[in-house]
């Protein structure tokens, strides 16, 4: 059976990262030889020998994307780049691959966040800072802020890192990085240091702390993040 070129209408690519989520997607099904993705013109090119249409579009919504509809080569080109359907337009909470899509994304913000809080209060226990820091003093606001700052930080970092082997270069990487939702990450930091102080009672982190603050971070931003994916399909990871 000979090759067929199929484009597909692909929404909710944001970046180069995404493209390449929806080429790696694309060309795991069995019979699909290559797909090029362009995230500004939002469409996929797929070369494959006799994969039903309906494959295709199945493995790009898995990977957490949605598809606006597809034809072979040499239809109207205008039809074949046309505007993906509004994603809230069918809005629910019972989409297990976005969840599943959601949870990946929380993950990785989870992981970064960790790397810079931790830290930082991990410092704060071994200076002793809890104990000799008045309450409601300049210091002590900024010794609140400091490890919601760093997390955020490691946070972008890992994030750059991450789309930087998605074959992005820096600049593009650390810029998609800094777009993504500030709104997860700071609600899952304040999260975790107010799990941590309900806890301690703010006397600082221990080892045993850690497992609560790493499931409330997780599951706070869990929800949001599954709205922002299924609604606007943004997802880098």
């Amino acid at each position: 059976m000979g090759e067929t070129t199929t484009t597909l209408a692909v929404g909710g690519m944001t970046c180069g990262g995404c493209a390449g989520n929806v080429q790696r997607a694309l060309e795991g099904v069995a019979g699909v030889t290559s797909a090029a993705v362009d995230h500004v013109a939002g469409n996929a090119s797929v070369m494959h020998a006799g994969v039903a249409q309906a494959e295709l579009e199945a493995a790009v919504a898995a990977a957490g994307y949605s598809v606006g509809g597809g034809e072979s080569a040499g239809a109207d080109a205008l039809h074949q780049l046309g505007s993906a359907p509004a994603m809230d337009a069918n809005f629910h909470w019972s989409d297990g691959t976005t969840w599943r899509q959601a949870a990946n994304n929380t993950k990785w913000c989870l992981i970064g966040c960790s790397i810079g809080e931790f830290a930082t209060l991990g410092y704060y226990q071994y200076a002793g800072w809890p104990l000799e820091v008045t309450v409601g003093t300049t210091l002590f606001w900024f010794l609140v802020v400091l490890p919601l700052i760093n997390g955020l930080a490691t946070s972008v970092a890992l994030e750059t890192v991450l789309l930087m082997q998605g074959q992005m270069d820096f600049a593009n990487a650390l810029s998609t990085a800094f777009g993504m939702s500030f709104i997860s990450m700071l609600g899952m930091e304040i999260a975790m240091e107010a799990t941590d102080w309900l806890l301690t009672g703010g006397m600082g982190m221990t080892w045993w702390v850690i497992p609560p603050m790493l499931v409330v971070g997780f599951l706070t931003p869990w929800p949001y993040n599954y709205w922002r994916l299924k609604k606007f399909g943004a997802a880098c990871h």
